[in-house]
Protein backbone atom coordinates (compact mmCIF):
# COMPACT_ATOMS: atom_id res chain seq x y z
CA UNK A 1 0.00 0.00 0.00
CA UNK A 2 2.43 2.58 0.62
CA UNK A 3 4.49 1.52 -2.37
CA UNK A 4 1.21 2.49 -4.09
CA UNK A 5 0.95 5.60 -2.37
CA UNK A 6 4.68 6.52 -3.33
CA UNK A 7 4.03 5.80 -6.95
CA UNK A 8 0.74 8.22 -7.11
CA UNK A 9 3.03 10.86 -4.87
CA UNK A 10 1.13 11.00 -2.55
CA UNK A 11 1.81 9.74 1.15
CA UNK A 12 -0.52 9.85 3.95
CA UNK A 13 1.83 8.94 6.88
CA UNK A 14 -0.33 9.20 10.35
CA UNK A 15 -2.40 10.54 7.15
CA UNK A 16 -0.21 14.05 7.50
CA UNK A 17 0.07 14.69 3.95
CA UNK A 18 3.40 14.74 1.89
CA UNK A 19 5.58 14.47 -0.62
CA UNK A 20 3.12 16.61 -3.06
CA UNK A 21 5.09 16.32 -6.50
CA UNK A 22 3.19 13.80 -8.88
CA UNK A 23 2.36 13.16 -12.31
CA UNK A 24 -1.34 14.12 -13.89
CA UNK A 25 -4.12 12.90 -11.42
CA UNK A 26 -6.64 11.77 -14.04
CA UNK A 27 -10.06 13.15 -15.19
CA UNK A 28 -11.48 11.30 -12.16
CA UNK A 29 -8.25 11.28 -9.84
CA UNK A 30 -7.46 7.72 -11.18
CA UNK A 31 -4.03 8.38 -10.24
CA UNK A 32 -4.83 10.09 -7.21
CA UNK A 33 -4.75 8.06 -3.61
CA UNK A 34 -7.16 8.25 -1.19
CA UNK A 35 -6.35 7.97 2.55
CA UNK A 36 -8.56 5.47 2.84
CA UNK A 37 -10.58 2.46 0.92
CA UNK A 38 -12.98 4.18 -1.59
CA UNK A 39 -16.38 2.18 -2.36
CA UNK A 40 -18.38 2.57 -4.93
CA UNK A 41 -22.38 3.09 -4.83
CA UNK A 42 -24.35 2.46 -8.55
CA UNK A 43 -27.47 4.12 -8.92
CA UNK A 44 -29.38 5.69 -11.87
CA UNK A 45 -30.66 9.57 -11.81
CA UNK A 46 -31.74 11.71 -14.70
CA UNK A 47 -32.15 8.64 -17.11
CA UNK A 48 -28.05 7.70 -16.81
CA UNK A 49 -26.15 4.99 -14.75
CA UNK A 50 -24.00 6.56 -12.79
CA UNK A 51 -20.92 6.09 -10.00
CA UNK A 52 -20.81 8.02 -6.39
CA UNK A 53 -17.46 7.32 -4.89
CA UNK A 54 -17.19 7.61 -0.84
CA UNK A 55 -14.84 6.80 1.99
CA UNK A 56 -16.55 4.68 4.61
CA UNK A 57 -14.30 4.40 7.68
CA UNK A 58 -14.64 2.60 11.41
CA UNK A 59 -13.75 4.20 14.40
CA UNK A 60 -10.65 2.77 15.72
CA UNK A 61 -11.64 3.35 19.24
CA UNK A 62 -14.76 2.15 20.80
CA UNK A 63 -17.48 2.98 18.61
CA UNK A 64 -19.57 6.37 20.25
CA UNK A 65 -22.48 4.99 17.86
CA UNK A 66 -22.07 8.21 16.32
CA UNK A 67 -21.80 8.96 12.09
CA UNK A 68 -20.61 11.94 11.00
CA UNK A 69 -20.81 12.70 6.99
CA UNK A 70 -18.70 15.53 5.23
CA UNK A 71 -19.29 17.28 2.41
CA UNK A 72 -16.63 18.82 -0.13
CA UNK A 73 -16.52 21.97 -2.03
CA UNK A 74 -16.42 22.56 -4.96
CA UNK A 75 -12.33 22.88 -5.58
CA UNK A 76 -11.67 20.08 -2.99
CA UNK A 77 -12.64 16.03 -2.61
CA UNK A 78 -13.43 13.73 -0.27
CA UNK A 79 -9.74 13.36 0.65
CA UNK A 80 -9.59 16.77 1.73
CA UNK A 81 -11.22 15.44 4.87
CA UNK A 82 -7.65 13.27 5.66
CA UNK A 83 -7.06 14.80 8.86
CA UNK A 84 -10.24 14.93 10.39
CA UNK A 85 -11.42 11.63 9.47
CA UNK A 86 -8.35 10.70 11.63
CA UNK A 87 -8.97 12.76 14.35
CA UNK A 88 -12.47 11.61 14.39
CA UNK A 89 -12.36 7.85 13.80
CA UNK A 90 -10.01 8.16 16.99
CA UNK A 91 -12.92 9.62 18.90
CA UNK A 92 -15.10 6.84 18.20
CA UNK A 93 -16.90 8.43 15.21
CA UNK A 94 -18.07 6.68 11.98
CA UNK A 95 -17.26 9.01 9.22
CA UNK A 96 -18.59 8.70 5.67
CA UNK A 97 -17.09 11.29 3.07
CA UNK A 98 -18.67 11.81 -0.51
CA UNK A 99 -17.70 12.58 -3.74
CA UNK A 100 -20.88 14.38 -5.39
CA UNK A 101 -21.64 13.66 -8.59
CA UNK A 102 -19.69 15.53 -10.96
CA UNK A 103 -16.81 15.88 -9.26
CA UNK A 104 -13.05 14.00 -7.93
CA UNK A 105 -13.89 10.03 -8.33
CA UNK A 106 -17.31 9.97 -8.59
CA UNK A 107 -18.69 9.93 -12.49
CA UNK A 108 -18.92 12.99 -13.89
CA UNK A 109 -22.09 13.74 -16.99
CA UNK A 110 -21.64 16.79 -18.76
CA UNK A 111 -25.87 16.68 -19.48
CA UNK A 112 -27.24 16.30 -15.79
CA UNK A 113 -29.10 18.96 -13.86
CA UNK A 114 -27.00 19.80 -10.95
CA UNK A 115 -29.04 21.37 -7.80
CA UNK A 116 -28.29 21.00 -4.24
CA UNK A 117 -31.62 19.41 -3.93
CA UNK A 118 -30.31 16.75 -6.47
CA UNK A 119 -26.84 16.09 -4.19
CA UNK A 120 -28.69 16.03 -1.23
CA UNK A 121 -31.22 13.43 -2.97
CA UNK A 122 -27.83 11.93 -4.15
CA UNK A 123 -26.15 11.73 -0.60
CA UNK A 124 -29.49 10.64 1.02
CA UNK A 125 -29.99 7.74 -1.50
CA UNK A 126 -26.24 6.97 -0.18
CA UNK A 127 -26.55 7.17 3.29
CA UNK A 128 -30.21 4.67 3.21
CA UNK A 129 -28.01 2.30 1.11
CA UNK A 130 -25.20 2.13 4.10
CA UNK A 131 -28.15 2.14 6.91
CA UNK A 132 -27.34 5.20 8.27
CA UNK A 133 -30.77 6.75 9.81
CA UNK A 134 -29.13 10.04 11.11
CA UNK A 135 -26.12 11.88 11.47
CA UNK A 136 -24.23 15.01 11.98
CA UNK A 137 -24.02 16.68 8.41
CA UNK A 138 -20.72 18.88 7.84
CA UNK A 139 -19.83 20.71 4.85
CA UNK A 140 -17.34 23.11 3.67
CA UNK A 141 -17.36 26.12 1.21
CA UNK A 142 -19.95 24.70 -1.49
CA UNK A 143 -20.20 21.90 0.78
CA UNK A 144 -21.97 24.13 3.22
CA UNK A 145 -24.61 24.85 1.21
CA UNK A 146 -25.23 21.43 0.36
CA UNK A 147 -24.89 20.61 3.85
CA UNK A 148 -27.36 23.23 4.45
CA UNK A 149 -30.16 22.19 2.01
CA UNK A 150 -29.57 18.68 2.89
CA UNK A 151 -30.21 19.15 6.83
CA UNK A 152 -33.75 21.40 4.95
CA UNK A 153 -34.88 18.49 2.82
CA UNK A 154 -34.44 15.28 5.86
CA UNK A 155 -34.56 17.21 8.98
CA UNK A 156 -35.40 14.23 10.31
CA UNK A 157 -31.80 12.40 9.49
CA UNK A 158 -29.81 15.23 10.81
CA UNK A 159 -28.11 15.03 14.57
CA UNK A 160 -26.97 18.29 13.72
CA UNK A 161 -25.49 20.66 11.47
CA UNK A 162 -22.02 21.80 10.87
CA UNK A 163 -20.74 24.32 8.54
CA UNK A 164 -17.08 25.60 7.99
CA UNK A 165 -16.60 28.40 5.66
CA UNK A 166 -19.61 28.02 3.85
CA UNK A 167 -19.51 29.88 0.82
CA UNK A 168 -23.33 31.00 0.15
CA UNK A 169 -23.70 33.17 3.47
CA UNK A 170 -24.91 35.88 1.03
CA UNK A 171 -26.55 35.94 -1.91
CA UNK A 172 -24.49 37.23 -4.63
CA UNK A 173 -27.14 38.03 -7.40
CA UNK A 174 -28.83 40.28 -4.90
CA UNK A 175 -25.89 41.99 -3.98
CA UNK A 176 -24.86 43.23 -7.31
CA UNK A 177 -23.25 40.59 -8.91
CA UNK A 178 -24.36 39.91 -12.55
CA UNK A 179 -25.95 37.31 -13.94
CA UNK A 180 -22.93 35.06 -15.78
CA UNK A 181 -23.73 32.87 -18.37
CA UNK A 182 -22.94 29.40 -18.47
CA UNK A 183 -21.42 29.85 -21.73
CA UNK A 184 -18.68 32.70 -20.00
CA UNK A 185 -17.65 30.77 -17.02
CA UNK A 186 -16.75 27.96 -19.49
CA UNK A 187 -14.40 30.42 -21.34
CA UNK A 188 -12.77 31.67 -17.99
CA UNK A 189 -12.38 27.90 -17.04
CA UNK A 190 -10.97 26.73 -19.87
CA UNK A 191 -7.62 29.15 -18.79
CA UNK A 192 -7.33 27.56 -14.79
CA UNK A 193 -4.10 26.25 -14.74
CA UNK A 194 -1.83 25.04 -11.75
CA UNK A 195 -0.07 29.13 -11.34
CA UNK A 196 -3.49 30.39 -11.16
CA UNK A 197 -4.91 27.99 -8.64
CA UNK A 198 -2.35 28.37 -6.33
CA UNK A 199 -2.32 32.26 -6.47
CA UNK A 200 -6.15 32.04 -5.39
CA UNK A 201 -5.54 29.28 -3.33
CA UNK A 202 -2.59 31.05 -1.47
CA UNK A 203 -4.78 34.46 -0.85
CA UNK A 204 -8.40 33.14 -0.32
CA UNK A 205 -8.27 29.53 1.33
CA UNK A 206 -4.77 30.38 3.64
CA UNK A 207 -4.81 34.36 4.49
CA UNK A 208 -1.57 34.46 1.90
CA UNK A 209 0.54 32.28 3.76
CA UNK A 210 1.68 28.88 2.08
CA UNK A 211 3.14 25.57 3.18
CA UNK A 212 4.55 22.96 0.88
CA UNK A 213 1.59 20.15 2.18
CA UNK A 214 -0.76 22.71 0.40
CA UNK A 215 0.90 21.93 -3.17
CA UNK A 216 -1.36 18.97 -3.41
CA UNK A 217 -4.44 20.22 -3.57
CA UNK A 218 -3.03 22.32 -6.31
CA UNK A 219 -1.87 19.55 -8.20
CA UNK A 220 -5.54 17.38 -7.58
CA UNK A 221 -7.32 20.25 -8.96
CA UNK A 222 -5.14 21.35 -11.55
CA UNK A 223 -4.44 17.57 -12.66
CA UNK A 224 -7.98 17.27 -13.47
CA UNK A 225 -7.67 19.86 -16.02
CA UNK A 226 -4.82 18.52 -17.82
CA UNK A 227 -6.39 15.54 -18.42
CA UNK A 228 -9.59 16.75 -20.20
CA UNK A 229 -9.74 20.21 -20.29
CA UNK A 230 -13.05 21.06 -22.08
CA UNK A 231 -14.85 18.64 -19.72
CA UNK A 232 -13.14 19.69 -16.64
CA UNK A 233 -14.33 23.55 -17.41
CA UNK A 234 -17.72 22.76 -18.70
CA UNK A 235 -18.41 20.83 -15.38
CA UNK A 236 -16.69 23.74 -13.29
CA UNK A 237 -19.28 26.39 -15.69
CA UNK A 238 -22.17 24.08 -14.82
CA UNK A 239 -21.41 24.19 -11.29
CA UNK A 240 -20.45 27.60 -10.73
CA UNK A 241 -23.95 28.54 -12.44
CA UNK A 242 -25.71 26.12 -9.83
CA UNK A 243 -23.57 27.79 -7.12
CA UNK A 244 -24.11 31.42 -8.24
CA UNK A 245 -28.29 30.95 -8.99
CA UNK A 246 -29.37 28.62 -5.99
CA UNK A 247 -29.13 30.68 -2.79
CA UNK A 248 -29.76 29.03 0.61
CA UNK A 249 -29.12 32.04 2.72
CA UNK A 250 -32.62 32.90 2.79
CA UNK A 251 -33.69 29.85 4.24
CA UNK A 252 -31.49 29.66 7.06
CA UNK A 253 -34.77 30.87 9.35
CA UNK A 254 -36.34 27.20 8.60
CA UNK A 255 -33.34 25.36 9.66
CA UNK A 256 -34.54 23.47 12.65
CA UNK A 257 -31.39 21.04 13.81
CA UNK A 258 -28.81 22.08 16.03
CA UNK A 259 -26.12 24.17 13.95
CA UNK A 260 -23.11 25.39 14.24
CA UNK A 261 -20.73 27.49 11.83
CA UNK A 262 -16.62 27.07 11.82
CA UNK A 263 -15.17 30.29 9.99
CA UNK A 264 -11.66 31.35 9.02
CA UNK A 265 -12.10 35.28 9.67
CA UNK A 266 -9.10 35.92 6.91
CA UNK A 267 -11.66 33.93 4.53
CA UNK A 268 -12.63 36.58 1.03
CA UNK A 269 -14.65 34.08 -1.22
CA UNK A 270 -17.19 35.50 -2.96
CA UNK A 271 -19.14 33.80 -6.31
CA UNK A 272 -18.77 36.39 -9.24
CA UNK A 273 -16.69 38.87 -7.31
CA UNK A 274 -14.51 39.38 -10.04
CA UNK A 275 -17.11 40.52 -12.36
CA UNK A 276 -18.00 43.88 -9.87
CA UNK A 277 -16.24 46.93 -9.42
CA UNK A 278 -14.19 47.97 -7.06
CA UNK A 279 -16.66 49.13 -4.68
CA UNK A 280 -19.09 46.56 -4.73
CA UNK A 281 -15.66 44.12 -4.49
CA UNK A 282 -15.00 44.98 -1.06
CA UNK A 283 -18.68 44.06 -0.50
CA UNK A 284 -18.28 40.76 -0.73
CA UNK A 285 -17.19 38.26 0.66
CA UNK A 286 -17.00 39.91 4.62
CA UNK A 287 -16.69 36.13 6.80
CA UNK A 288 -16.13 38.09 9.75
CA UNK A 289 -19.69 40.17 9.20
CA UNK A 290 -21.31 37.45 7.68
CA UNK A 291 -20.74 34.70 10.13
CA UNK A 292 -22.25 36.68 12.85
CA UNK A 293 -25.06 37.81 10.70
CA UNK A 294 -25.88 34.11 9.95
CA UNK A 295 -25.54 32.72 13.46
CA UNK A 296 -28.31 35.79 14.29
CA UNK A 297 -30.37 34.34 11.19
CA UNK A 298 -29.95 30.78 12.14
CA UNK A 299 -32.02 29.81 15.45
CA UNK A 300 -29.78 29.27 18.49
CA UNK A 301 -26.88 28.29 16.17
CA UNK A 302 -22.99 28.61 17.81
CA UNK A 303 -20.36 29.86 16.12
CA UNK A 304 -16.34 29.61 15.89
CA UNK A 305 -14.09 31.55 14.86
CA UNK A 306 -10.72 31.35 13.62
CA UNK A 307 -9.08 34.80 13.60
CA UNK A 308 -5.85 34.08 11.68
CA UNK A 309 -7.30 31.61 9.62
CA UNK A 310 -8.64 31.44 5.62
CA UNK A 311 -11.32 29.38 3.84
CA UNK A 312 -9.67 26.40 4.64
CA UNK A 313 -9.45 25.94 8.61
CA UNK A 314 -9.53 22.26 8.40
CA UNK A 315 -6.43 22.21 6.20
CA UNK A 316 -4.74 25.70 7.56
CA UNK A 317 -4.67 24.28 10.97
CA UNK A 318 -5.92 20.60 11.34
CA UNK A 319 -5.35 20.96 15.45
CA UNK A 320 -6.81 24.01 16.25
CA UNK A 321 -9.96 23.05 14.04
CA UNK A 322 -10.28 19.39 15.13
CA UNK A 323 -10.19 20.97 18.78
CA UNK A 324 -13.14 23.08 18.14
CA UNK A 325 -14.98 20.17 16.23
CA UNK A 326 -14.85 17.72 19.43
CA UNK A 327 -15.52 20.31 21.46
CA UNK A 328 -18.85 21.02 19.62
CA UNK A 329 -19.59 17.23 19.01
CA UNK A 330 -19.44 16.54 22.74
CA UNK A 331 -21.86 19.12 23.88
CA UNK A 332 -24.35 18.22 21.41
CA UNK A 333 -27.21 15.36 22.15
CA UNK A 334 -25.88 11.90 21.08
Amino acid sequence: MIKKLIQHGLIFAGITLLSPVFAETGFRLENFAYPYPLEIMTFESQQQQLEMAYMDVSPVTEANGQTVVLLHGKNFCAATWANLIQALTQHGYRVIAVDQIGFCKSSKPLDYQYSFHQLATNTRLLLDKLGVETSFIMGHSMGGMLASRYALLYPEHVTGLMMVNPIGLEDWLHKGVPYISIDDWYAGQLKLNAEGIKRYQQHTYYAGNWREDYDIWVAMLAGQFDADREKSAWLSALIYDMILTQPVVHEFKDLSVPTWLFIGEQDNTAIGKAFVGENKKSQLGDYSALAKLSQIRIKGAGLSLFPELGHSPHIQSPKTFHQSVLKTLAQWPH
